[in-house]
């Protein structure tokens, strides 16, 4: 990428196109899978365990949700040619770049260990071809993402980019801080039920914590801390880091914190088809619920250092919160 402004060259820009044209393309797989699912449902011919009106709903909303992804796709493949308005474009790449960047670690982890261990249950199963769509759907998804949206935002919102922290000024000190220990708390319980302890788990249903599942808490509080370490690192503007590094992951980790916490919360309280958590639901209400507002809270620390970038440095100046 080059100069202050917001070119980038044209290397760049074949792999923003390639990237997001490549998310598109993949995550219309998982689409078409939803698709044939909901058609399935409507003429009583579904897998085992599958359907009923719960089971439906929660397919239309994630069609709903597939669908906007792919055209966050093309948006992204496209750039600055189609002038997307800011506030949702920012909303739904960081909803999106939450919900799946994150889990590309743990995706390597488990392939490493062989998969999450699922037995066969009996009865009839979804057929192989959907669920490699689906795979193909989350982890070309993920991969577009992870390539096109950092080359995307420094070609429209280069200060954000652009530089090094120690050229900044600080901003919102005491909200990163706030975020920080919000952030704290479920990353304790995450990291805690990751090694095997079951402090907060009901007693009834820790047999839902598998490796899989501990795989997951992993990785959830591997990127709540790098969230926590990124904005602390923006918003104090010491470090002489290049800038994009703490902005990326921050904008990642933080969506992930409220993407994944907002669903996981939904859950808790509605229990879509009968489920059911493996911490006790008061736990996993407020756990997710933190999640969720330290995510809000880390979102618009950057947010706030990216208005702050296009002034200029004042060291003595004191950060507000």
């Amino acid at each position: 990428m080059t100069g202050m402004s917001g070119v980038i060259g044209a290397r760049w820009e074949a792999a923003r196109r390639l990237g997001g044209y490549g998310a598109a393309a993949s995550l219309s797989l998982y689409l078409a899978v939803k698709v044939v699912w909901i058609a399935a449902a409507a003429f009583g011919h579904v897998p085992a365990n599958f359907g009923g009106a719960d089971w439906i709903a929660l397919n239309v909303v994630t069609v709903g949700m597939s669908a906007t992804g792919v055209a966050l796709g093309l948006v992204l493949a496209r750039g600055m040619r189609w002038r997307i308005p800011a506030a949702p474009l920012v909303f739904l790449t960081w909803m999106g770049s939450g919900f799946l960047i994150p889990l590309m670690p743990y995706s390597l982890v488990s392939a490493l260990l062989g998969g999450g261990g699922e037995e066969d249950t009996g009865g009839d199963a979804a057929p192989s071809w959907e669920m490699t769509f689906i795979g193909i759907g989350f982890t070309g998804m993920g991969i577009g993402l992870a390539i096109a949206l950092p080359i995307y935002m420094r070609e429209r919102w280069p200060t954000a980019f652009l530089g090094r922290l120690s050229d900044r000024n600080r901003t919102a000190v005491r909200r990163a801080r706030t975020a920080a220990v919000l952030t704290a708390v479920p990353t304790a319980f995450w990291t805690l039920w990751s090694a095997g302890g079951e402090l907060g788990l009901d007693p009834a249903h820790r047999d839902l914590v598998d490796v899989n599942t501990r795989l997951l808490l992993g990785d959830s509080a591997l990127w709540a801390l790098l969230g926590v370490w990124s904005v602390l690192a923006v918003s104090s503007a010491r470090s002489d880091m290049p800038a994009w590094l703490p902005t990326a992951i921050g904008f990642t980790a933080s969506g992930s914190l409220s993407a994944w916490g907002g669903w996981k919360l939904a859950a808790a309280l509605f229990r879509p088809g009968g489920y059911t958590s493996a911490e006790y639901p008061i736990a996993a209400i407020a756990l997710n619920g933190l999640a969720v507002a330290g995510g809000l809270l880390m979102l618009s620390t950057l947010l706030a250092s990216l208005r702050a970038s296009a002034a200029p440095p004042a060291n003595a100046q004191v950060g507000k919160g």
